[in-house]
Parts: C-alpha cells; structure tokens; sequence
C-alpha cells in the first residue's frame, strides 16, 4: 500500500507568545500621498497598543528615512519602546529583525503600513518563504492608488497570507473573555475602527 503523506496546512491561529507586529513605513511624506493615510496609522495604533499590552514583539521601519521622514507621531512608538529601524530594500526582513524572528520562535507576523503593493507585499513574501504565517490587516495596509492596494490583497493572499482586521487580531489574540487582559483589550476595540475604502459607502 503506497504511504500517504498529508499536507499540514496552517490555519494561522494567533496567540501573544509567538505572534510580532510588523509597523512598516508610517512616514510623514507619505501623509499627503497614501489613500485613507489618517485611518490607516489609527487602526495601526489600535495594534500597537494591542500589543503592547499584551507584552508581545514589535518592530517598525522607515524607508530612507533621510528623504521620507520619520514614523508620524501619531504611532507614539517612542512610548513604547519601539526604535524604528532604517531601510532601502523593499521588505521589513532585515538582518536584526530575522534574528529577533529567530531567538523568539515568532510562528506568525501581524503586518500593517504602507505601500501595500511594495514593501508590505514585499515583507509577506519573505516571511511567508520563512515559513511564518504573515496576517495582513487589510484596514491598516493602504497605498498611493486604490488598485495597487487592493491587487496587492489579492497577490499576498495567493501567496499565503491570511487577510484579517485589526479588530479580528486583537480579539484573536485574546482568545476570549477569561484572558486576564481582555478588558483592556476590549477598550481598544470599544469603537470600531475608522472606515478606510474597502466597502462601499451606503446609498
């Protein structure tokens, strides 16, 4: 009888012990540029302090920050203990944050900023070929253009990744009431989060 040889296929459950947030690129330049920019750095915030509530990895990164400008003050990530690393590849998969992915066993990535279509695709694809399980928030991911955004949803979850929302990951996170952070939690979540273009507006 031939052996059989099954498939595992991650269903990309999260849990705070081995999840990172990704900030990637959340530059003043871009303020004026990116669609939905305003509604796209609130929903990160709301993961940022998700997060660091919960104690878990974060890392952010500027895209030559020479040029761009740095992380928009919005984020706070100095509050957090967050240092932004500089970059000019076009993926977050930098050699100190491979290294942190490593020593902390990250299983999977919780990913948001800009562009979508370019350092965020570019980021998911390294990761998803590290055989990590890569979340894009799609209310937290915008570009330039309506099309590149939404071409690159559907390029990265043809790749693998899971399409998600902030509100999703955090509650996800917490994996119900009974975790001893849940109320905090849940003020994050109290209001919904902005509406950033991906359903159309009522008639």
């Amino acid at each position: 009888m031939a052996n059989i040889t099954r498939i595992s296929k991650s269903i990309g459950k999260l849990s705070p012990k081995t999840s990172m947030l990704f900030l990637c690129d959340m530059q003043e330049k871009f303020r004026n540029n990116i669609v939905h920019f305003p509604e796209i750095v609130s929903v990160s915030n709301r993961l940022l302090k998700a997060y660091a509530i919960l104690e878990s990895p974060i890392v952010c990164t500027e895209q030559y920050s020479k040029g761009l400008g740095h992380t928009v003050k919005e984020l706070e990530i100095e509050k957090y203990g967050v240092k932004a690393l500089d970059k000019t590849q076009f993926s977050m998969c930098l050699q100190p944050i491979n290294e942190v992915l490593k020593d902390k066993g990250i299983t999977s990535v919780v990913l948001c900023g800009i562009e979508g279509h370019v350092c965020v695709q570019n980021t998911a694809l390294d990761l998803i070929e590290q055989n990590i399980d890569v979340h894009v928030v799609v209310d937290a991911v915008s570009s330039r253009s309506m099309m590149d955004r939404l071409y690159a949803f559907d390029r990265m979850k043809a790749s693998g990744a899971f399409l998600t929302t902030s509100e999703s990951v955090i509650l996800g996170l917490a994996g119900g009431s009974h975790h001893p952070k849940f109320k905090e939690l849940q003020k994050i979540i109290w209001e919904s989060a902005p509406v950033s273009g991906l359903i159309p507006k009522s008639t």
